[in-house]
């Protein structure tokens, strides 16, 4: 498939910065969409909007330390997240070491941020598709604490798809402020700096 280049201002994006989850109105505010969320407040704190409809997703370009940027939500499904950033990566030669993935996590309270140089999917199909259709597992990522589910027997499905109550959604909000200093620390080649700040 083909894609249509069109200049930039800044040149090509040399980062390409990408929020998870799912499209569509009734999976807006979803703990899955915790990604999304991530990147939208990080196109808002940059001034960029995510509306050109490009590699199986939306995607901006802004400034951000010296550096263009690609900001992008995959448009797929969840399970399928993978194409849309292997077709940007591939179309704009950008190497996976200058990849970063805004992830939700289960296994994290709500709020709380753990950085990641690289590492297994740990059961994210999100996470998964990406590993698979890039043949590797070592890019950064964010993971955002959602919650764990309310008892073992919870539907996994049924908890991820669920909205946030009020005080957590809240909680997400104040992590995903701080979306504009991880990326700006990653692309300063400094995510050790992150890591120390925001793995609590």
């Amino acid at each position: 498939m083909f894609f249509k280049k069109t200049p930039s201002a800044g040149g090509a994006p040399e980062y390409l910065i990408v929020g998870l989850g799912n499209p569509g109105q009734q999976y807006e505010n979803t703990r899955h969409n915790a990604g999304f969320r991530a990147v939208d407040a990080l196109a808002g704190a940059l001034g960029c909007e995510l509306k050109r409809i490009q590699f199986k997703g939306l995607t901006g370009t802004a400034a951000l330390g010296g550096h263009r940027v690609l900001l992008l939500k995959p448009s797929t499904y969840m399970n399928l997240s993978g194409e849309s950033v292997r077709d940007a990566l591939e179309y704009y030669k950008i190497p996976v070491e200058r990849l970063l993935v805004f992830v939700d996590d289960i296994s994290l309270d709500p709020g709380r941020l753990r950085i990641r140089r690289k590492g297994s999917a740990g059961g994210h199909n999100g996470l998964k598709s990406i590993i698979y259709l890039l043949g590797r597992d070592d890019f950064a990522r964010v993971k955002l604490g959602v919650g764990q589910k309310p008892h073992p027997d919870y539907d996994l499905a049924a908890w991820v798809l669920g909205r946030f109550p009020k005080e957590d959604a809240a909680a997400l909000d104040e992590a995903c402020s701080h979306a504009k200093d991880i990326a700006e620390l990653f692309v300063a080649g400094d995510l050790a700096e992150a890591m120390n700040r925001y793995n609590s």
